[in-house]
């Protein structure tokens, strides 16, 4: 088998990587979408990661590709990223996914990656090869998207309260009901748009770094768009169940009418991240959004317990899989 051929395979054995890294995704942050909807029993589980899942690949036809730029050609300088940068960042990953997925614990995904990119390229070349608009903009939003899931959930929380003061219990039990729904879809649309995309920037950057693909090009293949998003749904339809009690019921206890703020507020947290081309975390984003809600409802109503070992799971993220991603860098070296 000549070079040309390894070559070949290595890059599609990354890429078949890449893809189980985003069906992961969707499995581990399925309880970001349906945790709400679930635990408020709007929809039973089955039928709700259905309407998740479809939600995650529709949103191909709603949001432009800035966040799968910003993880293409925005973290890292151009010519450092090669196919054992890609196998550390992926296995790094999928690595801490894993473990927070077998613990229950609703870590984010999207740092993950982000982490498990920063530990490859700094085993390979050192901090000073990373883009550090880049990786700022990203880190910020660790602190960001939760703020502003906690303050657009508690802020339509106390809108809906002042619009339905005069509406009995029971009727505006009903209506949310049916509001959930369509909340449960908008940010289940926001899912699939930022998630979807971070898979597609690690891709188009394998695919450029192999000389597969030249570094001008605006826009990766259609086929690396299509099958991360259709991965995302697949996964979300798999469920990650583990995680679901923490989100929908550990934290604070959700009604429809909460459940449907929490979903609002986090899915235009999404919307606005995906608009910037900001790879953020779902995770981060709805569980501000849930604890805004609860807080408006009372403060003493969250476990802030719970709260808190969540909060500590997204700081050690980073640093957990750029670790990880730096030792499977090595180890590649050794493969291939």
């Amino acid at each position: 088998m000549d070079a040309i051929q390894v070559s070949f395979w290595v890059v599609a054995m990354l890429v078949v990587l890449a893809i189980a890294f985003d069906f992961m995704n969707g499995f581990h942050d399925a309880a970001n979408s349906i945790a709400t909807v679930v635990s408020t029993g709007v929809l039973k589980p089955q039928r709700a990661v259905l309407f998740a899942a479809a939600f995650n690949v529709i949103a191909i036809a709603v949001f432009q590709l800035k966040v799968a730029a910003t993880v293409g050609k925005g973290i890292v300088e151009p010519g450092v990223v090669d196919q054992h940068v890609v196998f550390g960042a992926l296995l790094g990953a999928i690595t801490w996914n894993v473990i927070t997925w077998w613990y229950g614990i609703p870590s984010s995904s999207s740092h993950a990656l982000i982490g498990g990119i920063v530990g490859a390229v700094i085993a390979k070349a050192g901090a000073g090869k990373l883009i550090g608009a880049g990786i700022a903009k990203t880190v910020a939003f660790i602190f960001v998207s939760p703020f502003l899931g906690f303050l657009l959930g508690s802020l339509m929380m106390v809108l809906v309260a002042w619009v339905c003061r005069r509406t009995s219990p029971l009727k505006v039990d009903r209506w949310f009901r049916r509001l959930q729904l369509v909340s449960a879809g908008a940010y289940s649309l926001g899912h699939g748009g930022n998630d979807a995309q971070k898979t597609i920037g690690i891709i188009w950057m394998l695919l450029i770094a192999s000389g597969y693909l030249g570094a001008n090009e605006k826009m990766p293949p259609s086929w690396v768009i299509w099958a991360c998003y259709l991965a995302i749904g697949v996964g979300t339809m798999f469920g990650g169940w583990r995680i679901v009690k923490t989100m929908g019921q550990r934290i604070t206890k959700l009604k429809p009418v909460g459940g449907f703020c929490a979903e609002t507020g986090g899915a235009m947290t999404l919307f606005i991240a995906t608009a910037l081309g900001v790879p953020v975390s779902t995770t981060h984003t709805i569980t501000g959004a849930i604890v805004g809600v609860g807080s408006v409802r009372n403060a003493s109503t969250v476990r802030w317990g719970v709260a808190g070992n969540i909060v500590w799971a997204w700081i050690f993220t980073i640093p957990a899989s750029a670790f990880v991603a730096a030792v499977a860098y090595w180890v590649s070296l050794q493969l291939f």
